[in-house]
């Protein structure tokens, strides 16, 4: 009797899980139009995984997802070179080897205005940027010219008592920096433009003018909604403003200076699927993959030029013309060293001593901002409390570590940037000083308000 052969199993197809920053307006057209790509079926993949994960969790949710066999995370895709970085110190990103994405990665520039595309080390590839962006704000001329507010060019507009005259009814909007990897990129942007101690004067005042959401693209919502004059957005934002109110809506790239950012797609240490998470990588950077950003749903400039070639790209001659001029942004020198190792630091801060106690610092804001239109007190008076109240090294604490007394100048900034990140008690008790030092500040600021008249 002839044995029979043995039934061959399929193959079972691959579900790849990608850690993200990106909305789901792009991962929605970016999931359908891989799995229907020829990548997509000569590594038997079938489905992707998106994790949308706040960026200050990534670490720990990628370590712990190689403890949990089938849950292992292939990719991240998105949040900007600190985070990235980030990632490189943990050790958590996998040197990418494929000769797909490599050949496929010199299409990507090396760099643009100064912004590193690609970050190597001892010669192997890291992180290639999916795409690229500037950082600025949107604005609605409607809004701005029903409350009689000026057009904003720079940063500082924001943070200028003219936008708090609509107060306590907010002009601005912005996204906390515990939630936005953009805005906290915007800040830092600020800091470094400004230096430390007029920079979180403006940050300081620009959150006192501002509706602060939890999320960047409600910033964007509420600005083609109306609902404010100006929000700090991401340029994409402001291009997706720009097409659903034209007549309205406007994207600014502020003359005071900005940067251009490689928003990058790296490969994790912990995948157990590297040929196929590859294959994906590939895909993103690849003309094919390029033309989501094209998408009216997405407006996003590419980091792989040649997709302007395309069909497809020959459509959206307005993000070609954005693109070119992206090359032209008044590049601030800039650092991404200087800004990771005072991220930790500059997000708590702010969250702190402007998201956490808002309503008092925006009720100081406005009265301070009111008795200066009002001409109830001196130029003089007015640049000394606002001195009072937003510098940062003259903000007096006790470290819940050390017990001593400290203020947050940015090289004390520094030197807790790490333990922010480890030390979940430490930060958690360090909030609760920053908060209370703030609102003691900010009560001092109304005293003195009521003892001038």
């Amino acid at each position: 009797m002839q044995a029979k052969a043995p039934v061959q199993q399929p193959q079972k197809g691959i579900t790849l899980r990608v850690i993200t920053r990106h909305g789901y307006d792009i991962l929605d057209v970016a999931k359908s139009e891989f799995l229907a790509s020829d990548y997509a079926k000569k590594y038997n993949i079938v489905n992707v995984e998106w994790l949308s994960i706040d960026p200050g969790e990534w670490v720990d949710v990628i370590k712990a997802s190689a403890s949990k066999p089938g849950q292992e995370i292939d990719v991240a895709w998105g949040g900007g070179p600190t985070l990235f970085d980030l990632l490189v110190r943990q050790g958590l990103l996998r040197p990418i080897d494929s000769d797909l994405v490599i050949s496929v990665s010199k299409e990507i520039p090396d760099e643009l205005s100064g912004a590193i595309m690609k970050r190597t080390a001892d010669g192997k590839l890291l992180w290639v940027a999916a795409a690229i962006s500037s950082f600025g704000f949107t604005v609605n001329t409607n809004y701005l010219q029903k409350a009689g507010l000026p057009m904003p060019d720079k940063w500082i507009d924001l943070a200028n008592e003219t936008f708090a005259k609509t107060l306590p009814i907010p002009s601005v909007g912005t996204a906390d920096a515990s939630v936005s990897t953009s805005n906290t990129r915007m800040f830092e942007i600020i800091l470094q433009d400004y230096g430390w101690v007029k920079g979180w004067q403006i940050l300081t005042l620009l959150g006192a003018n501002a509706r602060i959401y939890d999320e960047s693209g409600l910033v964007r919502d509420a600005v083609i909604r109306g609902d404010v004059g100006v929000g700090t957005t991401i340029d994409f934002y402001g291009y997706t403003a720009q097409l659903e109110k034209p007549e309205f809506c406007r994207y600014i790239v502020p003359s005071d200076g900005s940067i251009v950012n490689g928003d990058p797609i790296a490969l994790l240490s912990t995948t157990k699927n590297p040929e196929a998470a590859q294959a994906f990588i590939a895909w993103v950077l690849s003309t094919e993959g390029q033309k989501i950003w094209l998408d009216p749903r997405v407006n996003r400039m590419p980091a792989n030029p040649r997709v302007f070639d395309t069909p497809e790209g020959k459509k959206r001659e307005d993000l070609r013309i954005a693109y070119e001029n992206t090359m032209k942004v008044l590049a601030i020198n800039f650092s991404d060293e200087v800004a990771s190792s005072y991220e930790q630091s500059l997000i708590w801060f702010f969250y702190s001593t402007i998201t956490a106690v808002h309503d008092k610092l925006q009720n100081t804001w406005e009265k301070l901002a009111k008795a200066k239109l009002d001409g109830k007190i001196s130029e003089s008076e007015f640049l000394r409390l606002v001195e009072m109240m937003t510098d940062p090294t003259k903000l007096s604490f006790k470290d819940p570590k050390t017990g001593k007394v400290e203020t947050f100048t940015e090289s004390y900034a520094k030197s807790i940037n790490e333990a922010l990140f480890t030390d979940v008690d430490y930060r958690k008790s360090l909030i609760e000083a920053w908060k209370k030092a703030a609102t003691a500040r900010y009560d001092m600021i109304l005293e003195e308000l009521k003892k001038l008249g």
